[in-house]
């Protein structure tokens, strides 16, 4: 078992880390749509979606693997209205159409809009 971590994305925010590769497989911790050179988390569903994106591929190109080896998403929304939109902008990223879930939570850490976690092979 080997721990990820990269400076590209994010560091965890409590005791975690950013993934866990075991076996061949890539687990990613949620990704918030934080900038990880900034700490700014921007405005509006499309914007924040396209940071959780960036910050997953982040953590796993840090692995040796990368977003067209993913199987399985997790994805939270804080509006389900959001979905569409959401959508959107995850297709552009997750290309190979892997295996997800998506679902609207009460609330996700900072406020945000969204977070992604995911599955990938190496």
């Amino acid at each position: 078992m080997n721990i990820v971590e990269t400076k590209k994305a994010p560091g965890a925010i409590g005791p975690y880390s950013q993934a866990i590769e075991v076996n061949g497989l890539v687990f990613t911790s949620g990704q918030i749509p934080v900038d990880p050179v900034t700490g700014q988390i921007p405005e509006g569903i499309a914007a924040q979606a396209e940071q959780s994106c960036k910050n997953v591929g982040a953590i796993l190109e840090a692995s040796g693997s990368g977003l067209d080896k993913v199987i399985k998403t997790t994805c939270f929304l804080a509006d389900i209205g959001d979905f569409s939109a959401f959508n959107e902008v995850y297709g552009k990223y997750f290309t190979g159409k892997p295996a997800r879930s998506c679902v609207a939570v009460k609330e996700i850490p900072k406020g945000v809009l969204c977070e992604i976690e995911a599955v990938a092979v190496k």
